[in-house]
């Protein structure tokens, strides 16, 4: 199978990968996305490092559910941003029960593209993943008022060092020479598709549309330390 990064699947099917600790909640949530019609389950694992294997040998592109009770050193959060560093095509979304607005916000800067409660019903879980696969960003669960302290804490975090993934502050280090995505990709080892899937990702981290405009955010917040014009 696959595990080029930048493509995207293009069978009928999305594949799937299933990370939760608990193995009632990785079967239910197996049979619930098998049985929409538009998914394939294709792993279904414990804990992060689990994860990431099944995800090496799933089809790029595919769809990651991350429960965040997974704890430890490599916990929920370090899958979600280890996903988005060397996956980047993968939509990753974040599972919680009655998760609070600090746990949601962290997912989220993580890199997770959306978040769903467990508590919701069947339905509006599979409407929220498939507009995750879509493009958008979902929150489906939490409370409406809640939305101020997600995104609050989102800023929160924009204030520290993981502002950005490692892989994006080398991406962001290197294009910081002046080099275009191709020769940056051939800095990296990387396909240049890769390097565009990680600039956009940065940019929209950054709140930022140009190169120019994330070097200098990033280098105001010290992650990086050259500008080129």
């Amino acid at each position: 199978m696959s595990t080029d990064p930048e493509a995207r699947v293009t069978d009928e099917l999305l594949p799937v990968v299933v990370v939760d600790p608990l193995p009632v909640v990785r079967a239910g949530l197996a049979l619930l996305l098998a049985g929409d019609g538009g998914f394939d389950v294709v792993a279904q694992v414990s804990d992060a490092e689990q994860g990431l294997v099944a995800l090496a040998a799933a089809p790029a592109g595919s769809l990651v559910t991350v429960g965040l009770a997974i704890d430890g050193p490599r916990n929920a959060f370090w899958l979600i941003e280890s996903i988005r560093e060397r996956f980047p095509s993968s939509v990753v979304v974040a599972v919680g029960a009655r998760s609070d607005a600090v746990t949601i916000s962290r997912a989220l800067f993580s890199g997770a593209d959306g978040f769903v409660d467990k508590d919701v019903d069947p339905a509006e879980f599979l409407d929220a993943i498939r507009a995750a696969v879509a493009g958008q960003m979902v929150l489906a669960g939490p409370p409406s008022d809640w939305m101020g302290a997600i995104a609050g804490g989102l800023e929160r975090d924009r204030s520290g060092d993981a502002w950005l993934t490692l892989r994006e502050r080398q991406v962001l280090s290197v294009a910081a020479e002046g080099l275009t995505a191709r020769q940056i990709a051939e800095r990296l080892g990387v396909r240049e598709r890769t390097i565009t899937t990680h600039l956009s990702r940065i940019y929209a981290k950054l709140g930022v549309r140009t190169r120019i405009a994330a070097i200098r955010t990033a280098t105001a917040a010290g992650l990086v330390s050259n500008i080129v014009e």
